[in-house]
């Protein structure tokens, strides 16, 4: 597995270097690639739409320099922004035991433990994807499949500013509310901490499947 930090990047940009990524990945010219990032302001539309649960125009949202942006993932409204880590999987799943749905609930259980690292208890929402800290969401997950390859990921808060979350209704879930490492912990959370945790993690979860698969034939 290749883990590239990618540091502060524009959303569209890091989504074509995704696409880029998955065709390489498919055709087993590099490795699953695991990206970890932070964007710019930016709220995301998924696959089951999202615009009704913006609560401002995109008028507003061009004003204050936040970019409004359709995406190539499942689920429906989120938003990123300095303080959040991005994680974007592009791994081949065709020869996962489980397949998408053990690859998801992996990618959950890499945030879980990261958040236990935190000193936080963390956990899942039966019907509600992503992690929670009781009602509270912490890390919010969306992945689009091409061809078997996965792209997108997840979005975990580490930061106490969350403000972008109040011009949308969370993931389109009603009551829902975001909260952070930070604001979990009563502390500062270092970034870097946090990556190499999750990268830590998604190594131990996700271990490379061709060679399993090959070493099975074998």
């Amino acid at each position: 597995m290749r883990i590239i930090d990618l540091g502060l990047i524009d959303h569209a940009e890091a989504e074509a270097l995704q696409l880029e990524t998955l065709a390489a990945v498919r055709e087993e010219r590099v490795e699953n690639t695991l990206y970890l990032l932070e964007h710019p302001p930016v709220i995301t539309l998924g696959h089951q739409g999202g615009l009704e649960n913006l609560h401002v125009p995109e008028a507003f949202l061009k004003e204050r320099g936040i970019t409004l942006s359709k995406t190539g993932r499942g689920g429906n409204i989120t938003c990123h922004f300095p303080g959040q880590l991005v994680g974007y999987p592009v791994f081949r799943v065709e020869r996962r035991p489980g397949g998408i749905r053990a690859f998801f609930n992996d990618m959950e259980e890499a945030v879980i433990r990261v958040c236990r690292d935190f000193g936080v208890d963390a956990g899942r929402w039966e019907g509600r994807p992503g992690v929670w800290v009781g009602e509270r969401k912490i890390c919010s997950m969306g992945i689009g499949v091409k061809h078997w390859v996965t792209f997108h990921g997840l979005a975990l808060n580490v930061g106490r500013d969350l403000s972008l979350f109040e011009l949308i209704t969370l993931c389109g879930l009603s009551g829902a509310r975001p909260t952070s490492l930070a604001l979990e912990t009563g502390r500062d959370i270092d970034m870097k901490d946090v990556k190499d945790a999750l990268s830590r993690h998604f190594l131990g979860l996700f271990p490379d499947s061709a060679l399993a698969a090959r070493q099975s034939a074998a």
